[in-house]
């Protein structure tokens, strides 16, 4: 295969990926824009979490929340546990790097707020604790993950919603975590701003 060959692959694979993520993952998707706009609407706060590429990924949604998506809205509550690194220093120094996010959402969540837990492989164990600290707040989660979901999809309850993209490579799943989070921005505006859906 020469290079040509080979970047046109990565096209393909991504538009396999993504006709296959649609048909699979739509309806739960619009249920998350539901459970989101509520929390929302009733003074929730939404907190998100991942490790490298998805704590970019988690970075990028509260961004689009705090500041704004496409159109001028009011700001919207979310925070990003991957951003502050006095947080992330002293709890994973002192409690270990799979407390980093559990010890924020113990901190941070109450009852009515969602916490969005971002693993491409679901077997992130900081990211499975903060789910625990999450139940254990009466909160609910929405989690992004791939590769049939690891052990996220063991630790979600009836209440929660499982986005998880049905590929094993980790760039693919990637990829399509950030359409479904755009997605979910857009979802949010049009119900706050009263699209005609």
């Amino acid at each position: 295969m020469d290079m040509t060959s080979l970047m046109a692959s990565h096209f393909d694979d991504a538009i396999d990926t993504f006709k296959t993520s649609s048909r699979e993952l739509a309806q739960p998707l619009s249920a998350a824009v539901d459970l989101l706009f509520g929390a929302l609407a009733n003074n929730g706060k939404i907190l998100a979490c991942g490790n490298g590429g998805s704590a970019a990924d988690a970075q990028h949604f509260i961004a689009e929340l705090v500041g704004r998506f496409e159109r001028d809205r009011l700001p919207l509550a979310g925070i990003a546990l991957n951003t502050d690194t006095s947080i992330l220093t002293a709890v994973g120094n002192d409690y270990g790097f799979d407390a980093i996010f559990e010890r924020q959402v113990s901190a941070l969540g109450q009852p009515g707020d969602i916490l969005v837990a971002i693993s491409t492989s679901g077997n992130s164990a900081n990211v499975i604790r903060s789910i625990e600290a999450a139940h254990d707040r009466e909160m609910q989660v929405i989690a992004l993950t791939g590769k049939g979901g690891g052990q996220i999809g063991e630790f979600l309850t009836d209440a929660d919603i499982h986005l998880c993209v049905p590929h094993d490579r980790t760039m693919r799943i990637q990829e399509v975590h950030i359409v479904l989070l755009h997605a979910l921005c857009d979802g949010i505006d049009a119900l706050l701003l009263g699209d005609n859906l």
